[in-house]
């Protein structure tokens, strides 16, 4: 669900922020930059793990570095 918001910004910066937008995509756009400045959430990084914990390649990267966590060196 969207929410509306009010914001105050600097005319300069609205001045770019007009330029650098397509007509009609300025809170798409602002929504965006937003995203990529916060962290993310909780939820996004447990959906993440589970994600990466199912591919191959990393499985197939982990076993081959698993010599390494022991204290010795194998023989």
């Amino acid at each position: 669900m969207a929410v509306r918001l009010n914001i105050t910004m600097g005319e300069d910066l609205f001045d770019r922020l007009k330029r650098a937008t397509p007509p009609k995509r300025m809170s798409a756009f602002i929504a965006q930059a937003v995203k990529e400045k916060l962290r993310p959430g909780k939820a996004e990084l447990d959906a993440a793990y589970r994600a990466a914990s199912s591919e191959t390649w990393r499985k197939r990267l982990a076993a081959e570095w698993r010599s390494t966590e022991i204290e010795e060196w194998p023989d």
